[in-house]
């Protein structure tokens, strides 16, 4: 039996006593991609935050490769599992180059063979020699989110969690970063766990979708039923239609 990569049992995360996560569960084995959609508010970063140990009145259990997670994450976690935050501007050290910025976890891991670990990382997400020594406000948001991906990369995770990872680029460079992503995930074989508000996004990215609404999963199924527009939840359903969003990603190829 394969040993599952992340496995997620009964989560619960209370900020002030109030649960916004209640009884979460799911499991994901080696190389798969597994969507999270929901309105704001919904819990769904949460869960990625629990994940990482930065919500720490939480209950359940959370094992990764087979290891029960305790409260708080070690450095070999983090060899194992890495994210990728919204904002690719606050993420990212305004005083520091971009070559720091990916030294620092070679450094804190004792990694050797630094020279090699920063440009192969720069060049796997499409940015050449020119970028390593500037500085995060002497880049575009695209940019800036492709430094915070090679960042992840730099240790080479099996893991990736990706919290809205281009929700705050313009529309026209997200399916950019959304297609990097994909091709790295699968060519490194990672598991990848992504959460957004927009279907359209986690259909194309992951082969399974978990429809979350007030702290809860009320749907969970193949990112094919959404693709057909069809959904057995009402709360899906509304998502589906309330804008239109997904019809537009479809349009513009982000589903398929």
């Amino acid at each position: 039996m394969t040993e599952k990569a992340l496995d997620v049992r009964d989560l619960v995360v209370r900020y002030s006593s109030r649960a916004v996560v209640d009884g979460v569960s799911f499991s994901l084995d080696p190389g798969d991609s597994f969507g999270i959609v929901g309105e704001s508010g919904s819990g769904k970063s949460t869960v990625l935050r629990a994940i990482a140990g930065l919500a720490t009145d939480r209950s359940g259990t959370i094992d990764v490769a087979g290891k029960r997670l305790g409260a708080k994450r070690d450095l070999a976690f983090c060899r194992l599992v890495q994210m990728v935050f919204q904002d690719p501007f606050g993420s990212l050290h305004p005083k520091q180059t971009v070559d720091r910025a990916l030294a620092e976890p070679i450094a804190i891991h004792g990694l050797g063979d630094g020279e090699r670990r920063i440009q192969e990382a720069l060049d796997a997400v499409g940015l050449g020699r020119g970028f390593r020594f500037r500085y995060p406000h002497q880049l575009s948001g695209g940019q800036r989110q492709r430094v915070a991906i090679a960042r992840a990369l730099i240790l080479e995770p099996k893991i990736l969690l990706l919290d809205e990872p281009t929700s705050a680029l313009d529309v026209s460079i997200q399916a950019e970063v959304l297609n990097l992503l994909k091709r790295l995930a699968a060519e490194r074989g990672m598991t990848m766990l992504l959460v957004s508000h927009n279907l359209a996004v986690v259909a194309h990215m992951c082969e399974r979708v978990a429809v979350m609404q007030s702290g809860v999963f009320v749907e969970e199924a193949p990112s094919s039923r959404f693709r057909s527009l069809k959904a057995e939840h009402p709360y899906t359903q509304t998502l589906l239609d309330a804008s239109g969003g997904f019809r537009r990603g479809l349009a513009a190829g982000l589903v398929g």
